[in-house]
């Protein structure tokens, strides 16, 4: 198995205002200095440039929350790759958030996918599946279908994936280890028919939904998973560092 650097990444979603922000950055000082773990933070779209220059030449990742396939045009509202690609290294795709209230397509991401890749950016690609979707054992179903828009994508090594049950996403309510496991197994079986064997031992797959850090680490320990996608515990730079250094333990 390839050795894979586990992610901690932290998705601030639409929240904090500049100040919060800037409180949050200083809260969070020394997170560089945590070995073994890769940290990505992805905050609005106004504060990347405020949370790029407060880790400026430091070994913390700044990722934009989506963006535009195209360069530029008229799309009101949007952030081209190039545009993004000024403040960040990193965008989450895919959320199911997007999914959900922005109507994002499977082919739709695919492009995006294919854009941030050309244009230097690191995808963080976003699958899950619903509660009524598990309940009905159609998880790794959902999961192909989402995963199949990487189809005729050149997959780098090291690409990442993101596995986020939507029902565990703000509910309080996480998957355990084991379902956590099977589904991110699952995900990297589905990356060696898309790519190869070499480049999806290479991609870090992550967990994402309610994470905390008092399961950071029992999650992170599993053989198929290589780290967490955070979102609300990454508001609080408290817990978003116990988190971060629980997943540097699996390191």
């Amino acid at each position: 198995m390839a050795s894979r650097t586990p992610i901690s990444a932290g998705n601030w979603k639409m929240n904090l205002s500049n100040d919060e922000a800037d409180a949050l950055c200083a809260g969070l000082a020394g997170i560089d200095e945590i070995s073994g773990v890769q940290v990505v933070l992805a905050p609005g779209f106004l504060q990347l440039g405020r949370v790029a220059s407060a880790f400026e030449g430091q070994r913390v990742g700044v990722a934009g929350q989506t963006m535009h396939e195209a360069d530029s045009g008229a799309f009101t509202g949007e952030v081209s790759p190039v545009q993004l690609r000024e403040s960040a290294d990193w965008v989450i795709l895919g959320h199911s958030e997007r999914r959900q209230y922005f109507a994002e397509t499977d082919a739709g991401l695919h492009d995006k996918v294919v854009a941030a890749l050309e244009r230097g950016l690191q995808p963080i690609f976003c699958v899950g599946e619903q509660e009524e979707e598990r309940e009905l054992n159609r998880t790794e179903a959902v999961i192909k279908r989402q995963m199949d828009a990487l189809q005729g994508v050149d997959i780098p090594l090291g690409f990442v994936v993101a596995y986020e049950p939507v029902w565990a996403i703000g509910t309080g309510k996480a998957a355990s280890e084991a379902e956590a496991q099977e589904a991110c197994q699952y995900l990297r079986q589905l990356l060696v028919h898309l790519a190869g064997r070499e480049v999806a031992d290479s991609c870090r797959v992550l967990y994402g939904g309610s994470v905390k850090p008092d399961n950071a680490e029992t999650l992170a320990a599993q053989p198929d998973i290589d780290g967490a996608l955070v979102g609300g515990a990454a508001l609080d730079a408290e817990s978003f560092l116990a988190i971060t250094r629980a997943i540097a333990q699996t390191g």
